[in-house]
């Protein structure tokens, strides 16, 4: 009993450590074109701190460049984050700029549109492997999510290990269907909202406090178990969760 209760102590110090961190954290928002990322980007921005992150468009690769919106505070439930936002471009494995000629765009406006977006599809993977801290990754829940893209993205995130919420957007179109964006990534929390109407932002919200206000890495045993269950659970069963070795070294250091 003494040296588990000692573990736990030293768990508690190590979080306690981990999780009053004073920088905001880089959150950025990921997913294929057209899934919503900006207008979601927006909203968060929109709803605390009053002002917009960019543009929205119904074309795809309006956002050609990663923005980022600093120091947004979001408190839910007791719990708090302060997050920056960098809303993504859209990654697809190919831009073709016919793409943008069904939208009546001139040949020459789409060439470099499409120039602009594959740059900025490897800026966003820049971001990922580098510089954020957690993703957000929101999908159109009226398309089938099982796509190269979403896979290989999933992945990635995955091999970094980084905190990821799956949202499940545009809840408002009749074609949407949540639960096979939940089923194409069990292992992951899937949320559904409508980023344009502003439904299920509380939950949204909740997730995001929880998942991104805490910064332990931890490996559940179980594929169904999210890491914010497995941070939370930590404490109360000690060895029963596998701690990541740069999160053991801060532990028992």
């Amino acid at each position: 009993m003494g040296l588990l209760t000692n573990l736990k102590k030293s768990v508690k110090r190590a979080t306690d450590r981990l999780f009053t961190e004073d920088e905001p954290k880089r959150i950025g928002i990921y997913g294929p074109p057209n899934a919503g990322k900006t207008t979601l980007a927006n909203r968060i921005a929109r709803d605390w701190t009053g002002d917009a992150v960019g543009p929205e468009s119904h074309i795809p690769h309006e956002t050609r460049r990663a923005r980022r919106k600093e120091n947004v505070e979001i408190e839910r439930n007791g719990k708090s984050v302060a997050i920056d936002i960098v809303d993504t471009p859209g990654v697809t494995t190919k831009v073709d700029y016919k793409e943008f000629l069904e939208h009546d765009m001139e040949k020459e406006d789409a060439v470099r549109r499409s120039r602009e977006a594959t740059e900025g599809v490897a800026e966003a993977m820049h971001w990922l492997r580098e510089d954020v801290d957690g993703v957000i990754y929101v999908l159109d829940s009226s398309l089938d999510p099982f796509t190269q893209v979403n896979t290989m993205l999933i992945g990635i995130i995955e091999s970094q290990d980084l905190p990821v919420l799956i949202l499940a957007n545009k809840t408002d179109l009749e074609e949407s269907n949540m639960q096979r964006v939940a089923n194409a990534f069990p292992q992951h929390e899937t949320i559904p909202l409508s980023a344009l109407e502003g439904k299920n932002m509380d939950e949204v919200y909740e997730n995001i406090a929880e998942y991104f206000g805490w910064q332990c890495r931890v490996q559940p045993k179980s594929a169904e178990t999210t890491p914010a269950v497995a941070c939370r659970s930590i404490l109360s069963v000690g060895l029963e969760w596998r701690v990541s070795p740069e999160w053991k070294r801060s532990v028992w250091s």
